[in-house]
């Protein structure tokens, strides 16, 4: 008998496939002539929805605990919320050059 410990090849091949999918639509997007806010709001949703994809299935996170899931959530807010501490000071940084 042979214990099964996830999913199969044809999951992480259809997520891979997904994911070039989804690059494909970012290069279009790149090329396409939409204003600046719509392009970069649509880039950054869709990287968004590789880097969660790329989370869930390569890093194997989906097949964790939920606890584990939802202790993540509080930790990336936390580094968010301390980046904006840093941006301001790069961007001072950033003018002392000029």
């Amino acid at each position: 008998m042979q214990a099964t410990y996830g999913p199969g090849m044809k999951v992480y091949v259809a997520v891979w496939l997904g994911l070039l999918l989804i690059l494909a639509v970012e290069v279009g997007l790149t090329y396409a002539r939409l204003p600046v806010a719509t392009q970069l709001g649509a880039l950054v949703a869709l990287a968004v929805l590789e880097a969660g994809l790329a989370v869930m299935f390569f890093m194997h996170l989906k097949y964790e605990r939920r606890s584990l899931f939802w202790s993540l959530i509080p930790s990336i807010v936390f580094v968010l919320v301390m980046l904006n501490y840093l941006w301001p000071d790069a961007l001072r940084l950033l003018r002392l050059r000029s």
